[in-house]
């Protein structure tokens, strides 16, 4: 009876308390929402204009290379490719025999952080500018990214002890890892 006030009930003060910061909530989650979508809209324009700049970077390298192996060739010599800042090692052994060391390494590398205070936007970046290149930021790149077990590759191996160049597993493969890779994956 005193709630009703000729005729109109009186809301507790905690219901308004509680709608008033609900409404604030759901305002300040649209705006965040719509700051969100704004924020990757023009991302998604940043990323692609980056890959239209690193693909016609790999187009004018391999135009360059080109050129350089028909001037060579032009001079009666051959062009020989600087050598790779970047190697990429497969360990062909199980982790059953493991050097705890080792085993311990391996755990320790997975994702910590993410790479936008370096510039890293999208997989482009990381790709182009840090792996490829091994840029100024290789090893945080290298730190985020999971490491993956590979399967046995599809052919078999042939003997491990004996090197690449005498027709087997073991050794520097040069321009024909990624060869390898494809029968692993």
């Amino acid at each position: 009876m005193e709630e009703e006030v000729k005729g109109v009930a009186v809301i507790p003060e905690s219901v308004l308390k509680k709608r008033k910061c609900s409404e604030e909530w759901a305002l300040a989650k649209k705006q965040e929402i719509e700051a969100k979508k704004k924020k990757n809209k023009e991302n998604r324009k940043l990323i692609f204009n980056r890959t239209k700049q690193y693909a016609e970077k790999y187009k004018e390298q391999e135009r360059e290379l080109i050129q350089l192996k028909r001037e060579a060739k032009l001079k009666g010599g051959f062009y020989v490719s600087p050598e790779a800042k970047l190697l990429f090692i497969i360990r062909i052994h199980g982790i059953n025999a493991m050097h705890p060391k080792t085993r311990k390494i391996l755990q320790l590398l997975r994702l910590r952080q993410g790479l936008g205070k370096y510039g890293i936007i999208c997989i482009e970046d990381l790709i182009h500018d840090e792996i490829m290149t091994v840029g100024p930021h290789f090893k945080e790149a290298n730190n985020f990214l999971w490491p993956f077990k590979l399967k046995a590759p599809l052919d078999g191996l042939k003997k491990k002890r004996n090197h690449y160049v005498e027709g087997r597993d073991a050794g520097n493969r040069e321009d024909y890892i990624n060869e390898f890779i494809r029968r692993m994956n």
